[in-house]
C-alpha cells in the first residue's frame, strides 16, 4: 500500500493593520487612513478566498509578533505563528521549516487578485518540481512554494529584497533544481499601482 502524501500548507504573511504601519509607500500617495483601510480590507478578502479551502491547511504568520497571540485583526479559526526577526528572506526560510517533509507556499496578504485556483496551481506544480513562484510585473514575487519545505532555507541567501531584482536572485539561487513559475499577479505597492488596477483605496 502506499503512503498517504502530506497535506499542503499554505502561510499568509500577514502584518498587524495598525495605523502608519502598513503599506507606507501607498499612504504617501493616498494617505496613512486610506492605506490601512485598503490593507485591512484586502487581506480580509484574500483570507476569505483562500484561507478555508479544504485542499491546504492555512496558517497566518504574522508581524509583529506579539499580535500572533492576541491580535484581533484577522479570523479567530486560522492557526498563527509569529514571523520573529531578520530580513523577508530569513522569516520565510524559518516559516517553511516548519513544514519538513511536507510541500508548503508562502504568500502576501496584499494580493488583490489572488484566489484558491492561484494556490491549487501552486501546489499542483510542486508534484513535478522543487520550487514554484508567482512572479510579479515589479521583479518580485507573491508566492513561493517548496514540495519539502525543510529544503526552502537555501533560497533566500543575498537576495535583493524590495527590488526588481528579487525573484532573479531567488531563482539563482535555486539553479539546478526543478522550478515552475506561476500567472504573473501585483500586490498594491503605492498608488499607481491602485490607480493602474482600477482599485478604491
Amino acid at each position: 500500500m502506499s503512503a498517504i502524501p502530506p497535506k499542503a500548507n499554505l502561510v499568509v504573511f500577514v502584518r498587524a493593520p495598525r495605523l502608519g504601519a502598513v503599506k507606507r509607500r501607498l499612504a504617501a500617495g493616498i494617505g496613512a487612513v486610506a492605506a490601512r483601510r485598503f490593507y485591512a480590507r484586502t487581506t480580509a478578502e484574500v483570507l476569505a478566498r483562500i484561507a478555508r479551502d479544504p485542499r491546504w491547511n492555512t496558517r497566518l504568520a504574522v508581524t509583529p509578533d506579539r499580535f500572533a497571540g492576541k491580535g484581533r485583526f484577522w479570523p479567530r479559526d486560522i492557526e498563527r505563528f509569529p514571523q520573529g526577526a531578520g530580513d523577508l528572506g530569513r522569516r520565510m526560510a524559518r516559516a517553511m521549516a516548519r513544514f519538513a517533509g511536507a510541500p508548503v507556499a508562502i504568500v502576501g496578504s496584499d494580493i488583490p487578485a489572488l484566489a484558491s485556483h492561484h494556490v491549487a496551481d501552486a501546489f499542483a506544480k510542486l508534484r513535478g518540481s522543487e520550487f514554484v513562484f508567482g512572479p510579479a510585473s515589479d521583479g518580485g514575487y507573491w508566492l513561493v512554494g517548496a514540495r519539502d519545505g525543510a529544503n526552502a532555507g537555501e533560497l533566500f541567501g543575498g537576495v535583493r529584497w524590495s527590488t526588481e531584482h528579487a525573484l532573479a536572485d531567488t531563482l539563482a539561487n535555486a539553479e539546478g533544481r526543478r522550478v515552475r513559475l506561476l500567472e504573473e499577479l501585483d500586490d498594491v505597492d503605492d498608488a499607481a499601482d491602485l490607480a493602474r488596477m482600477g482599485l478604491v483605496p
